[in-house]
């Protein structure tokens, strides 16, 4: 008998480098969605902000709640 293995489909998942408005740490941020990291570190989710240099900052209520309907669909 062949046990068939289970597949887990993570799509494409990018990390960067930056400092954390969380915790101010310098860290390791893991992609949840275009431009929404997540700290690894503190485990803060951050919104990643281009202009010149990448910046990583706080996200609001309303950020959280596009994030949540991204998961659920």
């Amino acid at each position: 008998m062949v046990k068939k293995k289970k597949e887990l489909n993570l799509g494409i998942v990018t990390t960067t480098y930056g400092i954390c408005p969380h915790c101010n740490e310098n860290s390791v941020f893991i992609s949840i969605v275009t431009d929404y990291y997540k700290c690894s570190y503190c485990g803060e989710e951050t919104q990643q902000y281009v202009n010149g240099s990448i910046k990583y900052l706080k996200i609001t209520d309303q950020d959280k709640q596009w994030l949540k309907n991204q998961s659920s669909e």
